[in-house]
């Protein structure tokens, strides 16, 4: 028998050890392990899950004198979520200077043109925000006459891979008719052989546009900082920023340094493909980091090269040409066009491989699909000296698959980065283009599954702040919604058998996530042990009806166990 002092000793250990900084209990716990169990309870301390399971349970063995326990009156809570695909500066600085209108007409686009006329200095830059022409109500590129309503300034209409410049743009940029084209670029030309003002992956050729040169650092950081903390308004507690150079980089480490990282953020590093393949190979062998440099805040994901454009704009390397739709929404003039292939095979190896060698993950933005072939053919040809499936490389958007390409991923054991909104917002103009047969393998998220393929989901998030609004809209439930559904903004169904169900979608923004960021271990789901990042949300996921999971409105965001985000009629 223990003596009294001995047996005061021990309770008193014993509460110590029970003693969970936060305890959630009467609620929904969706835990998303491999069980995917439900529970009713979870306990926190310092900044990492202790337990999950029963209310009572949780309570009686983990609450002690200092807990903070939280009723949860029966909402749901789901693990921490993860936007695997975002460009968050660009995002931050797109709406700094203010708010953005709708961009969906050329009557809109004329209008915001001629409104930053009126504010803009003459003979500078007026820069329309990226904007596609799949949601353009024209459903056509614009050329320079749609946007010579002003004469006294340049223009430039940012697509992305395009650009679109006014009469002057291409005046004061020195562009004629006798301007050649740069090298895997294209100046397009009217009937006349006059330029028409678009630009295919020849931005290079505009003279004296810095569309970031007005923002000084210290305003960088705080539109990177105010861009990531509303995605944590939005239940994200994980971001991967797919696109980073030194200045980003940089920016990013700053806030870290200064405690104002908002969110785990995990960097991919992109650098300029254009470069020679040695220059490049140089810069990979003397970085200072690679795949997994740093820490659960900020580290380094994966090495990524600019293979094709985009199929909102037409330059997306296709299999097969664009066909007579496709010539009328990109302001096309080849009728064999089947995209832009930036990098040649042999290049491409050569960079891939020094990469692979130096411990990166890897990845392209290959969206059409003779650029997923052509990324295939080079991770096939490392995985033959090497098995590539460590890796844990993948492909990005691959928007147009086939059954073909999926069994070669499925056999290199590759993931895909995915992104729903394009269905959702672009689809019924790409089936004008490439018709219904065309669109079968388009986002196949059910065929990846099938093929034991784990996706990792995100939005591509460049432009606008609103969740909903956004150039490529940010919203996870949003994003989950098209997953489980497949429906348009227009309210067609494209091609249900690829649906995923509710647990698939969840998990590809979670713990599939998680996995591709090389994170499985420490995030992705609701187990002891791993980081308290956690999300409390206003209905049932599992059991609301359908077309209400992409309303569904975050009420608490917990990250390292800190409540970092509260709705309005929540309090703190």
């Amino acid at each position: 028998m223990l003596r009294p002092i001995a047996l005061i000793a021990a309770l008193t250990a014993s509460l110590a050890a029970a003693d969970s900084d936060l305890i959630l209990h009467h609620g929904k716990i969706v835990t998303v392990d491999s069980r995917f169990s439900i529970a009713q309870a979870v306990a926190i301390k310092a900044n990492k899950i202790v337990a999950v399971g029963a209310g009572r349970e949780i309570l009686a063995a983990e609450r002690g004198p200092h807990t903070r326990v939280i009723d949860l009156q029966g909402r749901t809570v789901l693990p921490g979520l993860i936007d695997s695909h975002v460009h968050a500066l660009e995002a931050g600085l797109s709406e700094f200077r203010g708010k953005l209108p709708p961009l969906d007409s050329f009557a809109a686009v004329q209008a915001y043109i001629k409104d930053q006329a009126r504010r803009t200095p003459p003979g500078q830059w007026i820069v329309v925000p990226r904007t596609f022409p799949t949601r353009l109500h024209e459903l056509r590129m614009p050329t320079r006459e749609v946007l010579d309503v002003v004469t006294d300034h340049p223009v430039l209409f940012d697509a992305s891979y395009i650009v679109i410049l006014n009469s002057m743009g291409l005046k004061v940029s020195g562009i004629t008719r006798d301007t050649p084209n740069p090298p895997r670029g294209e100046i397009v030309k009217d009937a006349n052989g006059e330029p028409n003002g678009i630009l295919k992956n020849a931005a290079k050729l505009v003279k004296g546009l810095n569309a970031h040169a007005s923002f000084t650092e210290d305003e960088k950081l705080q539109a990177l900082e105010h861009m990531l903390r509303l995605y944590v308004e939005a239940g994200l507690t994980s971001v991967g920023d797919r696109a980073v150079n030194a200045e980003q980089i940089a920016l990013y480490q700053k806030l870290k340094a200064q405690g104002r990282l908002p969110i785990r953020a995990v960097l991919t590093w992109r650098p300029d493909g254009s470069r020679p393949a040695q220059e490049l190979v140089d810069a990979i062998n003397h970085a200072p980091y690679t795949t997994g440099t740093g820490d659960d805040w900020l580290k380094f994901g994966a090495f990524k090269l600019t293979l094709d454009g985009g199929m909102t704009i037409g330059t997306a390397y296709q299999r097969h040409p664009y066909g007579p739709f496709g010539r009328q929404l990109y302001g096309k003039t080849d009728p064999d066009d089947r995209g832009q292939l930036f990098i040649p095979a042999d290049k491409l190896l050569t960079i891939m491989r020094a990469a692979r060698n130096r411990g990166w993950q890897l990845t392209t933005h290959d969206q059409g699909g003779g650029a997923i072939d052509a990324w295939l053919d080079c991770l096939q040809a490392l995985d033959r000296e090497r098995p590539i499936a460590p890796s844990r490389s993948f492909v990005m958007h691959a928007s147009f698959q086939s059954p073909e390409a999926i069994a070669r991923m499925q056999k290199m054991g590759l993931l895909a980065d995915v992104q729903p909104q394009w269905l959702y917002l672009d689809g019924p103009a790409l089936e004008k283009v490439f018709g219904h047969q065309g669109m079968r393998y388009f986002f196949p998220l059910r065929s990846y599954r099938n093929a034991g393929i784990l996706l990792a989901s995100g939005s591509d998030h460049m432009i606008g702040w609103d969740k909903n609004k956004a150039v490529n809209p940010y919203n996870p439930f949003l994003s989950m919604w098209i997953e489980i559904a497949r429906r348009t903004d227009r309210g067609e169904v494209l091609y249900p058998e690829e649906r995923l169900t509710r647990e698939e979608a969840l998990r590809s923004h979670t713990i599939w996530a998680a996995y591709m960021q090389f994170a499985e271990q420490v995030k992705g789901s609701l187990e002891p042990g791993k980081l308290a990042d956690l999300v409390v949300i206003d209905r049932d996921y599992l059991t609301c009806p359908e077309d209400q999971i992409k309303d569904i409105q975050p009420l608490m965001t917990f990250l390292n166990g800190k409540l970092v985000y509260s709705a309005p009629d929540m309090g703190k």
